[in-house]
């Protein structure tokens, strides 16, 4: 069983949604991530997802496009997100960190050196968002020959019988992109969430997180009542934006809100059981 099982296993014994809360590996600055990594785990993170910094991240808006600027200006490249999460590793041995990228920085590392030294480092699952299932068979080979998880996102739009392949190929758990769009958009529809959610539950075991659009406590709380899993990215990077200069109330204003939907995740949890 792979970290990311376990960890849905625990979360599923305490009747727990799992929160996964998304960072740039690198912004604002190297020395910052590790110890962000740690606030997430002390304000109820359950899996970590880490992106890797790339030049044209198409499937991300405004924010999390400014934070690979960022971390790119630093020279943070995917073997110094490595180096970074095996230096988190040393200190937690127990939650599951997610890889978020696109492709190119993975080929140009080659897909077999990338997973060994993946999970070397400690990384548990990888979601290349723009490479497709149908073309990805070198690249999960590489994954699960380390121990890694190969994890998919599917789309409002992504059709039946596209979903039981996705869903064959996948690993870990399901990302469900809760709306048309880049990461960071709005107009959240939870009604609609719980229909993909039920369709794709019926052709999987494997848990559904949702992502993109959850801006707050309440927003977490709606799609917790439906999902396994809430995914938190542009949120918590806009805090990070923010707060760039200024370490400490950077990981304070990080680990109010996280807390805060960690919070309305387990009140809504408990309400609905």
């Amino acid at each position: 069983m792979s970290r990311i099982e376990r960890r849905f296993a625990y979360c599923r014994e305490r009747g727990r949604k799992a929160l996964i809360p998304y960072i740039t590996g690198g912004d604002p600055q190297p020395a910052v991530t590790v110890p962000l990594m740690q606030v997430l785990v002390e304000a109820g993170a359950d899996i970590i997802e880490v992106g890797i910094p790339f030049s044209d991240p198409m499937a991300d808006g405004r924010i999390i496009q400014a934070a690979c600027e960022r971390a790119l200006a630093h020279r943070v490249n995917i073997r110094r997100v490595l180096e970074m999460v095996g230096e988190f590793r040393a200190g937690d041995a127990h939650t599951p960190v997610v890889l978020m990228g696109y492709l190119n920085p993975i080929e140009q590392m080659g897909y077999g050196v990338f997973a060994r030294e993946a999970a070397a480092a400690g990384v548990d699952g990888v979601l290349c968002v723009d490479l497709p299932p149908e073309e990805s068979q070198d690249l999960v080979q590489a994954l699960q020959a380390s121990g890694l998880d190969p994890i998919w996102l599917i789309a409002p739009t992504t059709r039946v019988e596209r979903i039981e392949r996705i869903c064959q190929a996948a690993r870990g758990f399901i990302y469900y992109v809760s709306l048309k769009g880049v990461t960071g958009a709005d107009s959240l529809d939870v009604d609609d969430v719980a229909a993909h959610v039920a369709r794709i539950r019926a052709v999987t075991q494997l848990p559904v997180g949702v992502g993109f659009g959850i801006r707050d406590a309440a927003a977490a709380a709606r799609i917790a009542a439906v999902a396994d899993a809430v995914v938190v990215g542009s949120a918590i990077v806009a805090r990070i934006e923010a707060h760039q200069n200024e370490p400490r109330a950077l990981y304070g204003t990080v680990r109010e809100l996280l807390g805060a939907m960690r919070r309305a995740m387990d009140t809504s949890v408990t309400e609905t059981a």
